[in-house]
Parts: structure tokens; sequence; C-alpha cells
């Protein structure tokens, strides 16, 4: 995602259970410093079915909700990612804020179908 740091915080690395952070900001490379200037988005894994599916939910103090991650085969040499999330935040927020977030996830899904071409 654009202008985001994540890192794992649990003791172990993959499947359910796991524990991951993710600052979003203009500060995201210098984390905790500036940190008022983004969100950080905490997450537990809650379902783990690799290489297809991965499911999270978001326990922050500003994020709470689920999201889900999921790989289809489509042929081949094919593959349809799924992407959801359910995200409950108040509601203010989320008017400031949804400009941003439309662009940043527009530019970051446009960066990935961009690597994706060049596997």
């Amino acid at each position: 995602m654009l202008a985001t740091r994540v890192w794992v915080t649990s003791e172990i690395s993959e499947g359910v259970g796991t524990s991951i952070a993710a600052f979003t900001g203009p500060a995201h490379r210098i984390y905790p410093s500036l940190s008022f200037l983004g969100l950080l988005d905490t997450m537990t894994v809650t379902a783990w079915e690799p290489p297809t599916r991965c499911d999270v939910i978001h326990t922050g103090k500003i994020l709470k909700g689920t999201g889900s991650f999921q790989l289809e085969s489509t042929g081949p040499h094919s593959t349809t990612f799924y992407w959801s999330e359910t995200i409950d935040i108040h509601r203010a927020l989320f008017i400031l804020g949804a400009p941003f977030i439309w662009l940043g996830v527009r530019i970051s899904l446009a960066r990935f179908a961009r690597q994706c071409k060049n596997l």
C-alpha cells in the first residue's frame, strides 16, 4: 500500500494468530517519529489457507473490522485477486479520509497490477 510500512508484531510470523501492524502516512519510513501524521492499523490473522486465502481482524484504536484476501486460479497462467474489507470507523474520520484512501488504493492497485504483469 502507498506510504505504508508493515511489520510483524507477534512471535509467530505466519498462520492464524500472527499479529501485524501497518502504519500509513507521509512519515511511514521513520515511524514512530511523527506518528501523529498517519494511522496505525493493527491486525491479527484469523484464517490462513496458503497460498489462496488470508483473513484478518483489525484490532486498532481507530480502525476495527475484518479483511479478506483470496486468490483464485482462472486459467493456466492467470489468477484473480479478491480483496474485501469491512471497516468500522467514525463517520467524520471516514469523510475526512475517504478521498486520500480512494487515491491511495487506486495508486497501490495500479502498481500491483504492473508488478503482476511483469512476472
